[in-house]
């Protein structure tokens, strides 16, 4: 889920100053939001963008010369695979029954069909035996429970082989590769934690060395680890203080910056994290974040907001992504929030609960 090269918003053609000045002024993670600020927007944030995104669903499909070797795999498989991959985690963290539930679900549904129910992905792993990319998209179809029997049958002794094995990646990215043999239901090809302890994050690296590579290097193996936000519980208590500890930092530089796409995936680790959620943090974020979201819900990936009422204000390749990591991240948030005001409920003496 490696997103386009980031851009500094002071390089934008025909930037202004006065999404900059209102993201700098109107709350950032290095000052508090209200309590509550956070939930306040978020529904809204979360509709918008899938909305946006239902509303461009063909810019998904994949063409029919999907299997060429001239095809990129970036410009069509790749977008394909994150539609499933977050659309499938907002099914599962939203309520059954609400729109945002039903919506994702739908999306998924049509990111399948787009993969003939899994044979376009079984004829790309007889095609690349060697490559990683069939596995993982299928794995986020496997998690939620679409499976192709000739895929995994063929998928079974290649993931058996040495090679698989000892593909040389990044370990981020070897950490992705475990969680998909998870999904899959597959015996792993190795220890989880001591592909972590070789991570950015599993490093506890110094924080002032993190910039745009390593902020996603970061998000990244933290959505691995947890199955995409899904098991919160599997961040080790060290992780889980560090990240607590420095994320409202990352977070405020992205925001100055006008990282949006990053500062979404950052907010999506911040619901991923076990216990309470950080509410200073997300309330101080969120809104800042809502007032860059275009009125037809899409949201850049960097740089100074358009103001331009158009239907489509930025091309899709620039915010396709930052708009599905929006949602995803608005959907966990609103889980990670909610369930810590249930707990609160149920252990403040005299409170009458309530659900939002």
């Amino acid at each position: 889920m490696t997103t386009t090269a980031t851009q500094d918003p002071r390089e934008t053609p025909g930037a202004g100053r006065p999404a900059r000045e209102h993201a700098s002024s109107s709350g950032t993670a290095g000052a508090s939001g209200a309590p509550g600020a956070a939930l306040a927007v978020l529904p809204g944030v979360l509709a918008s963008a899938l909305a946006w995104t239902d509303a461009h669903r063909t810019r998904f499909a994949l063409p029919d010369d999907v299997l060429e070797p001239h095809t990129q795999v970036n410009a069509t498989l790749k977008p394909l695979g994150e539609l499933a991959q977050l659309g499938s985690t907002i099914r599962r963290t939203t309520a059954p029954g609400a729109p945002e539930h039903e919506l994702a679900g739908d999306l998924v549904a049509y990111a399948w069909e787009q993969l003939h129910e899994g044979a376009l992905l079984l004829e790309l792993l007889r095609a690349e035996p060697f490559a990683a990319y069939p596995y993982e998209i299928y794995a986020a179809f496997a998690g939620y429970g679409l499976r192709h029997e000739g895929f995994e049958a063929l998928a079974r002794p290649l993931t058996a082989t040495r090679a698989w094995a000892h593909t040389e990646q990044h370990a981020n990215r070897q950490l992705g590769l475990v969680n998909s043999e998870r999904r899959v239901g597959v015996v792993t090809h190795t220890d989880a934690g001591a592909v972590l302890s070789r991570t950015w994050l599993g490093g506890l690296s110094e924080p002032w060395m993190f910039e745009g590579p390593s902020g996603y290097a970061l998000t990244h193996t933290v959505f691995h680890l947890t199955d995409w936000g899904r098991m919160p519980d599997r961040v080790p208590g060290k992780i889980d203080g560090y990240l607590r500890t420095w994320l409202p930092a990352w977070t405020d530089g992205c925001l100055e910056s006008g990282q949006w796409d990053l500062t979404g995936e950052l907010l999506a680790v911040a619901a991923s994290l076990p216990g309470p959620a950080p509410a200073e943090l997300l309330d101080a974020v969120w809104p800042v974040l809502a007032d860059v979201q275009h009125p037809t819900g899409c949201v850049p990936e960097t740089g100074v907001p358009v103001q331009d009422p158009a239907p489509d204000p930025y091309p899709f390749i620039d915010c396709y992504h930052s708009t599905l990591v929006t949602a995803f991240a608005a959907a966990l948030s609103l889980r990670s929030l909610r369930q810590t005001d249930a707990r609160t409920d149920e252990t403040t003496p005299g409170r009458e609960r309530h659900t939002p």
